[in-house]
């Protein structure tokens, strides 16, 4: 009979993770980014199409939904599968956000689109986006978080920015800084489309 030698320390294979284990961090990355989004379980459940109940037993680490639920949560999120299962230190060194993928535009319509650039676990700490404004086209924008500020740089065209009573006209090529926690817009005054980038910085 032939034996089956042992794993020397150097090709010992590590288990994988228990589905426990798992489980306890799908449940409390949901509860997280719930939080962070400012939503209810009522609002995650509308957004998901997963029960409000699903969703408590789920942060309770009391249910192990299956794939297709696990999936419409991501979505519900804007994140892909992988993204809202990967373990902590597990994931890849590199996350791309595709230009197609439209979980990551945030407003898209006839005189503005709005879309980000940053992964959307960086929310409400840094964000950064691509903004495209038709002629006449603006991005008005209500007082953020106290001391958010915005930075922002013309690729293309001629915009005005206005922070609370200060008003700027900028062109392609020029950058801004300026108080996001007051009333604050972004107005193409240009014949064409202007094209920004856009940082958000959070305090």
């Amino acid at each position: 009979m032939t034996r089956t030698p042992k794993p020397s320390a150097k090709t010992a294979v590590v288990p994988p993770e228990p589905a426990e284990a798992i489980s306890r961090h799908l449940g409390s990355r949901v509860k997280q980014l719930r939080k962070d989004r400012g939503w209810s379980l009522d609002a995650l459940a509308g957004a998901s199409g997963v029960s409000r109940s699903m969703l408590s037993q789920i942060e309770r680490e009391q249910a192990n939904p299956t794939l297709a639920v696990t999936l419409r949560i991501a979505r519900a999120f804007g994140m892909s599968l992988g993204e809202l299962l990967k373990l902590p230190g597990a994931g890849a060194a590199v996350t791309v956000i595709r230009a197609e993928d439209r979980a990551y535009h945030y407003r898209s319509d006839r005189n503005c689109r709005l879309r980000t650039l940053s992964p959307l676990n960086l929310e409400k700490d840094v964000e950064f986006y691509e903004l495209r404004l038709q002629p006449a086209g603006a991005l008005r924008s209500a007082p953020h978080f106290e001391g958010t500020r915005e930075f922002l740089t013309v690729h293309q065209g001629e915009v005005r920015v206005e922070s609370a009573d200060d008003v700027e006209a900028l062109k392609a090529g020029d950058s801004a800084s300026y108080r996001a926690d007051v009333p604050h817009a972004i107005v193409n005054t240009g014949v064409g489309e202007a094209v920004l980038f856009l940082v958000v910085i959070y305090r």
